[in-house]
């Protein structure tokens, strides 16, 4: 198999896990490059459905492309689609930098989302190159009764074999594509024919590499106006996958803070 075959089958692996060995899952729905590719996977693994809930934790703030996205696909790939609205900005930690804080009404809507229907497993689209906090997860990743993660006790996974057994009234995170790079995302987004968003292509000499609210998101300096031109850019730009999102230019410690509280 190519290393794209590879990704795909690892990945449709991870899925079946988690749905043969967790009550309830659903997976979380960004509306971004990561997790429109984790539905395509799942539709692979489940033989075109997926059968679990799709969650958007919906801060009320992303761009009008990515709804009309949401509410286009959501339809057209027949999801379950739940959403479910952040709490106001006064809900969450007044002394996170003021992206981070603004950012952290998705931990508090995630809270919410889980009291609500029960969830004990959340499937993610973080990948481990995006950040270096992220690099520390595991693809099968206990949360506390809050939603914490203790990034300093987490299990081993040798050859495969993930600890799917959340503590009682906990959940656990589940990362399919933890082990795929932005590259990696692009290309098989390309094979595969994957829609996307356009803010992913350059406009008048600026695209957004990451997606996030529309208030703390910004675009970088680009000419790409194709996957390929994305992909051609990658291998020689040093700029950080990130580089657009205002949080991670606040205080160095302010990411690691917000996952460890149970930020995605």
């Amino acid at each position: 198999m190519d290393r794209l075959d590879d990704l795909e089958a690892q990945s449709v692996f991870i899925f079946r896990e988690a749905f043969g060995r967790l009550k309830r899952l659903a997976l979380l729905w960004s509306l971004g490059k990561d997790s429109n590719v984790m539905i395509w996977l799942a539709r692979k693994a489940f033989f075109g459905r997926v059968p679990f809930p799709v969650l958007h934790v919906d801060t009320g703030k992303k761009f009008p492309e990515m709804y009309a996205f949401r509410d286009r696909y959501a339809a057209e790939w027949s999801l379950d689609l739940k959403i479910e609205l952040c709490p106001p900005l006064e809900a969450v930690d007044p002394t996170l930098p003021p992206a981070a804080r603004s950012a952290a009404r998705k931990t508090e809507g995630l809270r919410l989302a889980l009291a609500k229907y029960g969830f004990d497993g959340l499937i993610a689209g973080i990948r481990r190159d995006e950040e270096p906090t992220r690099a520390k997860e595991r693809v099968f990743s206990p949360r506390g009764r809050e939603g914490e993660w203790d990034v300093s006790d987490q299990p081993p996974e040798f050859w495969d074999h993930f600890n799917a057994a959340p503590p009682a009234g906990a959940h656990l995170r589940i990362h399919p594509i933890l082990h795929w790079t932005e590259a990696d995302i692009w290309a098989y987004t390309k094979r595969e024919t994957i829609p996307i968003i356009p803010l992913y292509l350059a406009r008048d000499g600026k695209r957004y590499r990451s997606l996030g609210d529309a208030d703390i998101t910004f675009p970088v300096a680009s000419r790409a106006t194709t996957i390929d031109a994305i992909i051609s850019e990658l291998e020689a730009t040093k700029i950080p996958e990130r580089a657009g999102r205002a949080m991670d230019h606040e205080a160095e410690d302010a990411f690691e803070r917000l996952r460890r509280s149970g930020y995605l």
